[in-house]
């Protein structure tokens, strides 16, 4: 029997860039691209995960994004945690995310308008924080997704 759902790393960045994932979710205040990575970022962990953060706030610093994503462990994950599995977990969600660059990267290609060089993802569990880190080929213009020549 086939599945006829894409298959996730075969899925577009407008998945993550276009419907409002941050309902319910506390978000910094901040300029409008800051808000879409963010929004992007949750929209990765609820779509893919099936559980996201509670607080998530992207921060951009010349050609660096920082999104910072607080809690969002999914419950096998604090089971794991709870018998003392912290390096399962993190091996996971690092090789998860490794799985879904592609997608993430295009999700913040779209919205800054420059191409990511680099990404990383890490998760911290005391407290509960994922850091997503992404380096620029340049700053991102004030517009985003539409920069200049």
């Amino acid at each position: 029997m086939s599945d006829s759902r894409e298959h996730p790393t075969q899925a577009g960045s407008e998945e993550l860039t276009e419907p409002d994932w941050t309902r319910g979710v506390e978000t910094g205040s901040g300029s409008s691209m800051t808000a879409e990575v963010s929004n992007a970022m949750v929209g990765l962990k609820k779509r893919f995960y099936g559980r996201g953060p509670t607080r998530a706030k992207a921060f951009i610093n010349d050609n660096y994004i920082f999104c910072v994503l607080d809690g969002g462990l999914t419950q096998n994950e604090k089971t794991l945690l709870d018998a003392g599995e912290a390096d399962l977990v993190r091996t996971y969600r690092l090789r998860f995310q490794e799985v879904m660059a592609a997608t993430t990267t295009e999700a913040v290609e779209r919205i800054t308008g420059c191409k990511v060089l680099g990404y990383h993802s890490q998760i911290l569990f005391e407290p509960v924080v994922g850091i997503e880190m992404f380096v620029l080929d340049g700053e991102p213009s004030k517009g985003g997704r539409h920069r200049p020549g």
